[in-house]
């Protein structure tokens, strides 16, 4: 059985987020609320985090190295220590998503094209003050941020086709601001796709139209340690990387996360079986989803390469109950409601087949 329902979030300061339920549940399963990796949390990427809590009494190296070193050379294999300058870890993507937005020019922001995309960009903006264009309209923003893939619709564009987006909605001197932390999940040729690889396009675009393009990454989901709180930013030149150390906080990656970083890069069959395995269980939830739908037309929507499946029960209080259900039996999902404001949607997130039983059974009534 479950405890009381629990408020964690102050819901008049904070943006709604999944992920909290399960410290509430006291017959907790799984969380299929989150989007983390269906494999789990790196092995030997979590005994690092171990063995640094052993350091707790050191402060953290203010350089962030070798872990920032480490990731550089993941992310640019090539061109790392030419690159590696423009590249700053933060506290989750969190921290440097408010670093950004509090940074950039004032005026107007917008969000991607989607039909609704992660909400902390915009409690951000908001909360700084900028005026919010709808994402649907034609007129450019001074600040554009874009969630590709888009959490939760699944949505995607590819390399050539986000160009093409970003030139047409930015204002000239503007910002933009790219969270690719699912494209990894596109699979080994990630980076051929990703605007991390795109140098000389961010150097052009500054030059020319005084655009600061940055690309962030949560890389909380792809490696399943979102308790560490660890991302990073891409910056279009160095002097930028410069001028958003100059207002972080010191320190904020600690040295657990700093450890699993460094460990993380190297491991190169987790992520082999990550792109093996996820559009497999992924179509097989979407699968056992339609078994239970009896006819209702239930639409489920993504990549067939993501971690979640974003489902729409088309109809409120179906969708509601099947919340509840899966809290009650300890694997909690996502509502579509809080934060989103699509009350027919649940997003469920992939996960292997034993722990799929569970929920199926728990909404074997709906």
């Amino acid at each position: 059985m479950t405890t009381a329902n629990t408020t964690v979030w102050d819901t008049k300061t904070q943006q709604f987020h999944g992920g909290q339920d399960w410290k509430f549940l006291n017959n907790f399963v799984e969380d299929f609320s989150v989007t983390t990796n269906c494999l789990g949390t790196p092995v030997k990427a979590i005994q690092a985090a171990r063995d640094a809590v052993a350091t707790c009494h050191h402060y953290p190296p203010a350089n962030q190295e070798p872990a920032k070193s480490s990731l550089a050379e993941w992310i640019w294999p090539k061109h790392w220590e030419t690159n590696r300058d423009r590249l700053l870890l933060g506290n989750g993507a969190s921290e440097l998503i408010d670093l950004v937005i509090r940074s950039a020019p004032q005026g107007s922001w917008k969000a991607g094209p989607w039909d609704v995309q992660y909400k902390e960009y915009q409690r951000s903006a908001e909360t700084n003050g900028r005026d919010i264009l709808s994402p649907k309209g034609d007129d450019k923003a001074n600040v554009v941020c874009i969630v590709n893939p888009c959490n939760p619709t699944g949505d995607y564009k590819s390399i050539d086709e986000l160009k093409s987006w970003i030139l047409s909605n930015v204002q000239d001197n503007g910002v933009v601001v790219i969270d690719e932390s699912m494209q990894i999940w596109v699979g080994p040729n990630f980076r051929e796709d990703s605007m991390t690889a795109e140098t000389e396009f961010l150097e052009k675009t500054f030059k020319e139209r005084n655009i600061s393009i940055y690309v962030i990454h949560s890389w909380t989901k792809i490696w399943s340690c979102t308790g560490l709180r660890l991302g990073s930013i891409v910056c279009p030149t160095v002097a930028h990387c410069v001028e958003l150390k100059r207002i972080q906080v010191p320190w904020s990656v600690n040295s657990p996360a700093l450890a699993f970083l460094d460990e993380v890069v190297r491991d190169t069959e987790y992520l082999e079986e990550t792109w093996r395995v996820t559009p497999i269980y992924r179509a097989q939830l979407i699968e056992r989803l339609e078994g239970l739908s009896n006819g209702r037309n239930w639409e489920y929507f993504g990549k067939s390469y993501l971690s979640w499946v974003w489902a729409d029960l088309k109809d409120v209080d179906t969708a509601e109950k099947a919340v509840a259900l899966a809290k009650q039996a300890g694997v909690p999902v996502r509502s579509g409601k809080p934060g989103y404001e699509r009350p027919t949607f649940v997003r469920v997130a992939v996960r292997e087949p034993k722990q799929v039983d569970v929920l199926i059974n728990a909404w074997k009534d709906l």
